[in-house]
């Protein structure tokens, strides 16, 4: 396959592409490299790939429409994996129109550059924030996501309803994934577990948000990772049973899939943070602090259409995902 990977340089993009070069597959990776956090890491993280003959950067923004439909138009991608958001659900609610321009203008040059190319299959970055006010758990991809709580979960939704309409129109293979609190090495550094580990290797509070109640399905990287090959080579098709007088909402007439990939298992937040506490060997300091706005208070992903169509399932325990993370930083940072 040759395989368009956006935002390559972010946390995800990266340990997915190191995976897809190292299957022999070619891929190209788009990333801007904005300075929504440490750029320097993203660098750090583009060398490591830059060591495969199988990768290739290219620097360009999804916003921008006539860089990206050259880029389509010249390399026959066969597959695309878009990965490049505005992140955060915090961020968004002091700068909106960024994750417009990124999350939902920049999609539409995604779908257009497949829609006008032959891609044989695009897969996306949904979120578990779609979910927004449902609370009934495990949070079901078969029930609707109409209540978000976030400009960020908005424009998620809006990528799996704008992915539909393509499948609909154009037949474009089209797969969405609700990640679930993804954690391990060479992480976003705005994420609760690299913030933690930082402050207490640094003596430091950590703010820890609806005073430690919070419970979240937290999801090793590589588990990620092999939930998103897998379902890259599982190309979307229609559901022959779908029935428009009770639709189903992640699957469709068209060749649409909207699947969950989380660990299944609600780890509280408090537990979380212990585990760092016995891996690093310190105790934090603890500045309980009330629900941010926009954030819920739990999560838990339903994950059996994942196991049932490409026969995996997240099993990666928080003691074995966090000392890995550590390890990585204790190296990284010199810590």
């Amino acid at each position: 396959m040759k395989i368009l990977v956006t935002g390559a340089a972010g946390f995800i993009g990266f340990h997915l592409s190191r995976a897809l070069v190292g299957q022999g597959h070619e891929v190209v990776g788009l990333d801007n490299l904005n300075d929504y956090y440490d750029v320097n890491l993203k660098k750090a993280r583009l060398s490591v790939l830059g060591e495969s003959p199988l990768f290739r950067h290219v620097n360009i923004s999804l916003e921008h429409d006539q860089p990206m439909s050259e880029l389509f138009r010249s390399e026959g991608f066969t597959h695309v994996v878009n990965l490049a958001a505005q992140a955060g659900v915090r961020y968004s609610i002091d700068n909106p129109r960024a994750y417009i321009d990124s999350n939902v203008v920049g999609f539409l040059n995604i779908l257009e550059g497949c829609r006008h190319n032959g891609v044989e299959h695009l897969v996306y970055a949904s979120s578990s924030s779609v979910y927004g006010l449902n609370t009934h758990m495990p949070l079901d991809p078969h029930r609707g996501v109409d209540h978000p709580m976030s400009l960020y979960a908005a424009t998620k939704k809006a990528n799996e309803m704008m992915a539909h309409s393509y499948s609909s129109l154009y037949s474009l293979p089209t797969t969405g994934l609700r990640f679930f609190t993804v954690y391990g090495p060479w992480g976003r550094p705005d994420m609760a577990l690299f913030l933690f580990t930082k402050n207490i290797l640094a003596g430091e509070p950590i703010n820890v948000f609806n005073y430690g109640k919070m419970r979240r399905d937290f999801t090793y990287i590589d588990d990620i990772v092999e939930g998103v090959v897998r379902v890259v080579a599982n190309t979307a098709a229609p559901n022959p049973a779908w029935d428009g007088d009770s639709p189903d909402p992640c699957t469709s007439s068209a060749p649409f899939r909207v699947y969950n990939i989380g660990n299944n298992q609600v780890v509280e937040l408090s537990r979380y943070i212990e585990v760092i506490e016995e891996v690093v060997g310190k105790k934090a300091i603890y500045n309980y602090l009330p629900m941010q706005p926009g954030d819920v208070p739990a999560t838990e992903a339903d994950v059996r259409d994942l196991e049932r169509d490409v026969a995996f399932k997240p099993s990666t325990s928080i003691e074995v995902g966090i000392r890995k993370f550590i390890d990585w930083y204790r190296q990284y940072y010199k810590a």
